[in-house]
């Protein structure tokens, strides 16, 4: 795996350390179980797999290069960088400006640019239509594009399943960058549709085997679907390609489900001209956090405290795994930690922020679960740590934790 060029304070000294031992014992990543740090007045059970991943240190280390090789011109965001508050304030402190926000509404009109400008493409990737429109004005998109590779990877994927005539279905969150971007690019192959969860997609296995009419298929997805989709006969046959940070059960459970509509419709003979194979577009690192997030299921703790930007879709699945089991905050950084009894975590049912009175119990042990989205540096899990140790018992210092990895 490539190595980037990240600045060196969104590393950590404990959290780096603890990935490095579990990279050095465990390689092949085939054990999901996760380190426990015992210091005493409380433990920490640290997933497995966290933090940033190979497409987000690929966009950021893109972002900074473009700082420090472009000192005279301006530099524009097309969108966030990432999902993640301190990264994308940190990049607006060099003078970076955001030309959209995340559900693609423009900041800054794209008729103020001109040929000289940089233009980053954030980790998501972009529309075609975006594409045009910056190409059309001389921006250069491709020096500093950061599309990250494994969203690449679906967008070749629907091109393939366009190519063999299938209708391609997005396991995805319709306004999400990363969704809007992969929807462009397989419309331009194929006839395309958006559905969020098991519940839309059994909606649409009512429609394929007729117990709902055209015209409720029309009014359910409106806006979610490719001009002119005729459901019966672009239903015919399907492939399922999926936004990268979403659960990948949840994407399995989709596909399978609607493997087993074509299969009640078309019979087994039948099945594989009627639905594709598409278990390759799912991305390793969600897969690879998402299992450990099991992995800490299978552990006992008092709560869990889940690092990440609230608008983080991968994040917002491990908490809604988490959460299952262990009370859990969800939190953006160390700042939102205010005493032993009180912390500020965002709820992503309400999409609000609610003060919790009870957050750090009174006990001789405490067992803490800690993990973070994969566009959470390292650095801000490491202030988490700090900050809870701070509370429980401010006699630890960084020596004392170091020596327990």
């Amino acid at each position: 795996m490539k190595q980037f060029e990240v600045p060196e304070f969104y590393r950590s000294p404990i959290i780096s350390k603890v990935k490095s031992k579990r990279k050095l014992e465990d390689p092949r990543k085939k054990d999901f179980t996760p380190t426990e740090l015992n210091l005493g007045k409380v433990t920490f059970v640290i997933a497995r797999h966290f933090g940033f991943c190979y497409g987000v240190e690929n966009a950021i280390e893109k972002s900074y290069k473009a700082i420090q090789e472009n000192p005279e011109k301006r530099i524009f965001l097309l969108s966030q960088m990432i999902h993640n508050p301190d990264v994308n304030a940190d990049l607006q402190s060099y003078g970076l400006q955001f030309l959209q926000d995340t559900e693609g509404n423009q900041l800054i009109p794209f008729e103020e640019l001109n040929a000289d400008d940089i233009v980053i493409i954030p980790a998501f990737g972009t529309t075609l239509e975006i594409e045009e429109k910056l190409r059309a004005i001389g921006v250069n998109i491709d020096t500093y594009n950061t599309t990250c590779p494994f969203v690449e990877k679906v967008w070749n994927r629907s091109e393939k399943l366009g190519e063999t005539q299938h209708t391609i279905i997005i396991h995805g969150k319709a306004k999400h960058e990363e969704t809007r971007a992969t929807f462009s690019h397989s419309s331009s192959n194929a006839p395309s549709l958006i559905i969020k969860d098991l519940k839309e997609a059994k909606f649409l296995g009512e429609v394929i085997l007729g117990t709902k009419s055209k015209s409720e298929f029309d009014a359910f997805f409106e806006g979610k679907m490719t001009p002119n989709f005729d459901a019966d006969i672009h239903l015919l046959k399907i492939g399922v390609v999926n936004q990268t940070t979403m659960l990948a059960t949840e994407t399995q459970e989709i596909t399978d489900y609607l493997r087993g509509i074509m299969l009640q419709k078309y019979g087994e003979a039948n099945l594989k001209a009627h639905i594709a194979d598409t278990r390759d577009t799912l991305c390793y690192a969600t897969n690879d956090n998402q299992s450990a997030t099991y992995g800490l299921l299978e552990k006992e703790a008092d709560l869990a405290v889940v690092v990440g930007g609230y608008n983080s879709s991968n994040t917002s699945h491990l908490v809604e795994l988490l959460e299952e089991k262990f009370p859990t905050f969800y939190i953006k950084n160390k700042e939102e930690i205010i005493s032993k009894s009180a912390i500020n975590s965002f709820d992503i049912h309400s999409s609000e922020i609610i003060n919790h009175t009870r957050f750090i119990p009174e006990k001789e042990n405490v067992r803490i679960i800690i993990s973070s989205g994969a566009s959470c540096p390292d650095a801000l899990v490491d202030g988490v740590l700090h900050k809870i140790i701070s509370l429980i018992d401010p006699t630890i210092d960084s020596n004392q934790i170091l020596h327990q990895i």
